[in-house]
């Protein structure tokens, strides 16, 4: 049987549960699937989500959101048919700062989703993270390597609340027989995201539209791979529509160098920036590039969509969003 199918058979509309839908990804996740014809209901608390993301779909009969905590009893009086989990902070600023609301929504937030997904016997897929690999002695990353977490470091609330969220989610999938799926994410990136969240792709885009130095921790020798949110909710899609139980990496596995990226930031907002040093964060993982094998394989999944362009599209929403406040002269065109 092929491990990749687009959908159910059915002649009812598809319902989708889509927590941290008011988020940079969800919110993305939330128009692909409006798009290919489910019903959606969007939950988030707004606590690093942003009404801002959804308002577009204001009036849209085919989508309801519901500002709730996903830690709180989820009770829904419709049919589900597939539940996605993507409710979590998931920038280094917001974790930092929230470090038990990060652990609830990993552990309590996704019992919570399992057990709606349980309860209306629907698919279920977990938004996990290349976080799990920690600081990886492995390159590039695997889905069959374990990792090299600090449980105790400033990073561990995110880390860890993610790798117990993928051993709850097989749990349900082996006591339970609910059908689940897990998504490891690498770095993201695209419209919507916050300007000041903490990621590299936003500061560095912020600081070059302000002419400010762009800040570069450590030597820049640290390498990251960087996949438009377009290509990686459609991986997601496939993921969940496909016949796979195990971990599929989702990234682009292009990897440059801090410097690289900085430099490529400078080049394409033709930004006055300089580059200049501080010193690494704890924990701070030197090395980050998926291995795509298995989502190539199993999903016929590859990223699609150019650095160049991405950034292009980036630049130009949080241009867009701080308008004559990030600095003297407009980016050219």
């Amino acid at each position: 049987m092929a491990a990749f199918k687009r959908d159910r058979l059915s002649k009812k509309p598809l319902s989708s549960v889509v927590t941290g839908g008011a988020g940079f990804l969800g919110s993305h996740l939330v128009d692909l699937l409006l798009a290919r014809g489910h019903r959606v209901i969007a939950i988030d608390n707004l606590l690093t989500g942003s009404v801002d993301n959804i308002a577009h779909l204001a009036g849209d009969p085919g989508f309801r959101f519901i500002h709730q905590d996903v830690t709180e009893f989820l009770f829904l009086d419709t049919p589900v048919d597939y539940v996605w989990h993507l409710a979590s902070p998931a920038s280094p600023i917001d974790y930092l700062e929230i470090p038990i609301q990060t652990l609830k929504v990993g552990s309590i937030g996704t019992h919570k989703a399992l057990g709606l997904a349980k309860h209306k016997g629907a698919r279920f897929l977990l938004a996990s993270t290349s976080e799990i690999y920690g600081d990886p002695l492995v390159h590039p990353q695997r889905e069959d390597y374990w990792g090299n977490v600090n449980p105790i470091g400033p990073r561990g609330c995110y880390d860890e609340s993610k790798r117990f969220a993928e051993a709850l989610t097989m749990a349900y999938h082996r006591e339970h027989k609910v059908e689940t799926r897990i998504v490891r994410i690498f770095n993201t990136y695209g419209p919507r995201m916050r300007l000041n969240d903490g990621r590299v792709v936003p500061a560095f885009i912020g600081q070059a539209l302000a002419n400010k130095p762009i800040t570069v921790f450590g030597d820049g020798s640290q390498t990251r791979s960087f996949c438009y949110c377009a290509d990686l909710v459609e991986g997601i899609y496939r993921l969940m529509m496909s016949l796979t139980v195990e971990p599929v990496n989702i990234g682009n596995p292009k990897e440059m160098t801090m410097i690289e990226f900085a430099h490529e930031v400078i080049r394409i907002t033709q930004s006055r920036s300089k580059v200049v040093f501080k010193p690494l964060p704890q924990d701070d993982p030197r090395q980050r590039r998926p291995d795509i094998g298995r989502a190539r394989e199993l999903l016929k999944w590859k990223p699609r969509v150019p650095l160049s362009r991405g950034l292009q599209r980036t630049i130009d929403y949080l241009f867009s969003r701080t308008g004559s406040n990030c600095g003297k002269r407009k980016r050219q065109k």
